[in-house]
């Protein structure tokens, strides 16, 4: 699985707030209206300017705040192909796996990548190659059925592609 998109970079303690509002995440369960606020907050640029396939690069404590799947499913929606940072909060990961939204812990990353770098990520491999500067990093890899899952869709795609959940 290689995904391959342009840098967006924020820094750290980025909270689900700050990727949909409050103000928004309770009017409507439509999360193409919803993408439209990605990241406002920060960039009220970001919805307008991302395309598919980017990559937003953090720091630590990504998705930190509320538990709900609002969150890494707005980012999903928004078009963002991945989120790689030097480390997120425990739900938010699980959520994002869960809603096939590919993460990355890589510390390496945030110092190395400027907005607006092309970056080439490989799920399987373990490899974040920054294709601006020529530079590559590697992180540990999801194991197989998480990959598995991310492949599918997120979770429910894929128990509705198995009828069941395959871990090995």
């Amino acid at each position: 699985m290689i995904i391959k998109g342009r840098a967006w970079k924020f820094g750290n303690n980025i909270s689900t707030d700050h990727i949909i509002p409050g103000k928004y995440k309770f009017k409507t369960l439509d999360f193409r209206e919803l993408a439209q606020h990605a990241m406002e907050g920060i960039d009220s640029e970001f919805s307008r300017r991302v395309q598919p396939g980017d990559i937003i690069v953090a720091g630590r404590n990504f998705g930190c705040g509320s538990s709900r799947e609002q969150a890494p499913l707005v980012l999903k929606h928004a078009g963002v192909g991945a989120v790689v940072a030097r480390s997120f909060a425990r739900i938010f990961f699980r959520n994002s796996i869960n809603v096939g939204l590919p993460v990355v812990i890589c510390p390496e990353a945030y110092e190395a990548v400027e907005q607006g770098d092309l970056l080439e990520v490989n799920l399987a491999e373990g490899m974040l190659k920054n294709l601006s500067k020529g530079t590559v990093f590697n992180f540990k890899p999801l194991p197989d059925f998480l990959l598995k899952i991310l492949l599918d869709g997120g979770l429910v795609e894929h128990y509705k592609m198995h009828g069941k959940f395959i871990w090995e």
